[in-house]
């Protein structure tokens, strides 16, 4: 069985707590034990991270200490899994650089609010994160963010002629990274397309599939 830990927390516009219930019982679907904390001294003890198969922030903005933020790297770097949503992730403790280039972006701007109806393209169909996944439409943000041009890209969606990721998974060390700029809301989260993702890619990230 897979042990994950979740941290909820930060800015509550993006309901932390609703979509970290979501994701929680998702992975409890498959199997895996779930830990569930709302504290970011949940990151302090680094030997306990190093037990974990997996790490789910979501815990938009806010301020991290180093004795929160070094553990948190050292266990994702030594090969435990981390896997987030949209500003969870995305634009979390905006100050630490280190903690962007583990996730692989981070959130710039959302032109027009969390009104704006756009599409997502599905680009790495057979990636098995991805697969039986087709191309889909969600009214929420849309993300335009700094993004690592080594992460490996398996959803896009389109600003004009700009073409950003919108989902990605990469290395940060030993361990592997899932991130996916949807999930602003409960709602958007729990769409089937967002949550079968998500979901599969929490798990490649925990090593289990």
């Amino acid at each position: 069985m897979k042990k994950a830990l979740l941290v909820w927390g930060g800015w509550d516009g993006h309901q932390p707590k609703e979509v970290g219930e979501i994701l929680t019982r998702a992975l409890r679907d498959h199997d895996c034990e779930v830990e569930v904390r709302n504290t970011l001294d949940a990151f302090r003890d680094e030997q306990e991270l190093k037990g974990l198969d997996l790490i789910v922030p979501i815990w938009t903005m806010g301020h991290i200490e180093k004795e929160q933020l070094q553990p948190l790297l050292a266990a994702v770097k030594s090969g435990v899994g981390i896997a987030g949503v949209h500003g969870g992730m995305g634009d979390a403790f905006r100050e630490q650089t280190e903690f962007q280039f583990m996730v692989g972006g981070q959130w710039v701007a959302h032109p027009g609010g969390a009104g704006i109806t756009y599409g997502v393209n599905i680009v790495k169909p057979d990636d098995p994160i991805m697969a039986g996944i087709e191309d889909f439409e969600v009214t929420s943000e849309q993300y335009y963010m700094h993004v690592d041009p080594a992460v490996e890209v398996l959803a896009t969606t389109s600003f004009g002629e700009v073409v950003m990721p919108v989902t990605w998974k990469k290395r940060y060390g030993e361990g592997r990274v899932f991130y996916c700029s949807l999930g602003h809301s409960a709602e958007v989260a729990a769409m089937e397309p967002v949550l079968k993702m998500v979901t599969r890619g929490m798990l490649w990230a925990a090593g289990a599939t």
